[in-house]
C-alpha cells in the first residue's frame, strides 16, 4: 500500500510555486503529477491567459460525484521587507508553515488532493470524485472556477455537491462553515458640472455639492435589517475624488465610489435600479449631470441547511469537537459560481493571516483539514 500523502509538505511544495496571480507558477503542474499517478484525469481548462485545472477519478457523469474547488493563486507578497521570512520558502518555524498562500489558500488545495488521492486509491468509491482548481480566484476571476464551469458543461462533467476549501473558521478551528455569501457590487459616479472661477460661483455649476448630496442620500439609507440567514446589507463609501489642485477653481467634473454587500432581501438590479433613481432625483435638484456605472462582483445566495451542510457539519465535529455555525458572513468566493452548478457550501481552516505579510498557518490545522476532508468523502460515499 502506498504511504498516505501529507498534507503539510505538499502545501509546502505549492507554496514554493510562485504563483501570484495569473501566474500558474508550476502549483497546476505539480497538483496533476500527483492526481495522476493516483487514477484521476487530468485535463488543463485554460482561457484568457489563466491556467486551470480538471480532474477526475471515477466514471464521467456518476449520479453520485463529489466534487472540491480551491484556487493555487495568490495574492502579491507586498513590501518584501516586512517579511521575517521568505514567501516562497515554505519555512516551518514555531509549529507554523510560513509564506504566500499558506492560508489562502494552498493548505485547503494541498488538503482536500491530499483525502481526494488517499481515498480513491484505499476505498475506491462507487462514484466519482472531481476537482476543480484554478488560478484565477484572486484576480478578476471570468477566466478561473468560471472556465471550469463552462467547460464541465460542454463536455457532460457534472458535480453532484461541492466544497469549497476556502478558510472559514475566525479564531478556532472547526467554528464556521458557509452556506451562503452575501453579493457583492460596486457603482461608480460621475457628476458633471461647469468649471468657473470660485469667486464667481453663479457662473458655474459645481458638481461637488450634487454629488456629495447623492452619497449621503445612499450612505444614511437603510438597506434592511437582515434576513433569516443573512446580516443587514451595507453600503461603504470608497472614494470622492475632484482631482482639482487648486483652491479658486469649481471643477467641472468629480467622482465617487460606494460598494454595497448586500443580502437575499436584494439582487444586483434591484439595487441598481435604486441607486439610478437616487441619482436622478439628486440631478433633477441640482441641474448636475450624474452618469453612473455598476459593477457585480456577485448575486447573494444560500444554499438552505440541508443534506449536504449536515454531512459537512457533521464531519466538522467529529474531527474537532465542534459544531460549526452556518455562517453567510465575509465577503465573496468562488462558489457563487459554483451555486449554480450544483449545491455548494465552504468549509476550511482559520483565515486570520490571509493576504497579510507574514502569512503563516500552524501545521496541525493541515492534517486536521485534510482528516474533515477524508471524512466527508467517507461519509458521502458512504
Amino acid at each position: 500500500m502506498q504511504e498516505p500523502v501529507d498534507p503539510v509538505a505538499l502545501t509546502a511544495d505549492l507554496i514554493r510555486c510562485p504563483s501570484v496571480t495569473p501566474e500558474e507558477g508550476g502549483a497546476l503542474r505539480l497538483l496533476q503529477a500527483l492526481l495522476e499517478s493516483a487514477g484521476f484525469d487530468c485535463r488543463r481548462v485554460d482561457r484568457g491567459g489563466i491556467a486551470n485545472l480538471f480532474a477526475r477519478w471515477g466514471a464521467k457523469g456518476h449520479a453520485r460525484t463529489f466534487g472540491f474547488n480551491g484556487h493555487t493563486d495568490v495574492v502579491p507578497v507586498g513590501d518584501l521587507a516586512s517579511w521575517t521570512a521568505d514567501p516562497f520558502g515554505a519555512e516551518i518555524r514555531d509549529g507554523q508553515l510560513w509564506g504566500r498562500g499558506a492560508t489562502d489558500m494552498k493548505s485547503g488545495v494541498a488538503a482536500f488532493a491530499a483525502a481526494a488521492v488517499d481515498f480513491v486509491r484505499q476505498t475506491p468509491p462507487d462514484g466519482a470524485v472531481i476537482l476543480a482548481i484554478t488560478g484565477d480566484e484572486e484576480g478578476d476571476a471570468q477566466h478561473g472556477t468560471l472556465a471550469l464551469l463552462d467547460w464541465m458543461a460542454a463536455n457532460g462533467e457534472a458535480m453532484s455537491a461541492c466544497l469549497v476549501g476556502e478558510p472559514t473558521c475566525p479564531n478556532e478551528m472547526g467554528e464556521m462553515m458557509k452556506i451562503g455569501r452575501r453579493g457583492s457590487m460596486t457603482a461608480y459616479f460621475t457628476a458633471t458640472g461647469i468649471q468657473g472661477h470660485s469667486a464667481y460661483p453663479h457662473r458655474a455649476k459645481n458638481p461637488v455639492p450634487a454629488l456629495a448630496r447623492l452619497v449621503d442620500r445612499l450612505a444614511t439609507h437603510e438597506l434592511d435589517r437582515g434576513t433569516a440567514h443573512f446580516d443587514p446589507s451595507t453600503l461603504a463609501v470608497t472614494t470622492f475624488d475632484t482631482g482639482n489642485p487648486a483652491n479658486n477653481v469649481i471643477p467641472a467634473e468629480c467622482r465617487a465610489t460606494v460598494n454595497i454587500r448586500f443580502n437575499d432581501a436584494h439582487s444586483s438590479e434591484s439595487l441598481t435600479a435604486w441607486l439610478r433613481s437616487e441619482a436622478d432625483a439628486v440631478q433633477a435638484a441640482t441641474g448636475v449631470e450624474i452618469a453612473m456605472r455598476v459593477q457585480v462582483s456577485g448575486e447573494s445566495f444560500l444554499t438552505p441547511p440541508g443534506p449536504l451542510s449536515s454531512l459537512v457539519a457533521a464531519a466538522v465535529e467529529a474531527e474537532t469537537g465542534r459544531v460549526p455555525e452556518m455562517s453567510t458572513s465575509g465577503g465573496t468566493s468562488d462558489a457563487r459560481f459554483v451555486k449554480d452548478h450544483c449545491p455548494v457550501v465552504e468549509f476550511g481552516l482559520v483565515g486570520k493571516t490571509m493576504h497579510q505579510v507574514d502569512e503563516r498557518v500552524p501545521v496541525a490545522q493541515i492534517t486536521a483539514l485534510k482528516s474533515i476532508y477524508s471524512r466527508i468523502l467517507r461519509d458521502y460515499f458512504a
